[in-house]
C-alpha cells in the first residue's frame, strides 16, 4: 500500500502507536496489497479502529471475528 498524503516515516518516528492503528484502518479500508492481518492484532486493535472502517468493511469483520453460535 503505497500513501502519497502522509509522510509515514515521519509519522512512524513521531507517533509508533497512532501510526500502527492508522495503518491498519488504511489497510482494512483500502485493501492489503498482498499483506494478511493478525487476527489478534485486528481483535485487540477493534474498539480503537471500528468507528474509522466503512461501515460495510466493519460489519463483515465483526462477522469473521465474532461469529454468533446459534
Amino acid at each position: 500500500m503505497y500513501n502519497w498524503s502522509v509522510d509515514e516515516e515521519r509519522f512512524k518516528k513521531e507517533d509508533p502507536k497512532g501510526y500502527k492503528l492508522w495503518r491498519l484502518t488504511q489497510l482494512i479500508n483500502y485493501g492489503l496489497d498482498g499483506e494478511k492481518l493478525d487476527r489478534e492484532v485486528v481483535k485487540k486493535a477493534w474498539p480503537k479502529i471500528k468507528d474509522r472502517l466503512d461501515p460495510d468493511i466493519e460489519k463483515y469483520l465483526e462477522f469473521l471475528l465474532w461469529p454468533k453460535r446459534s
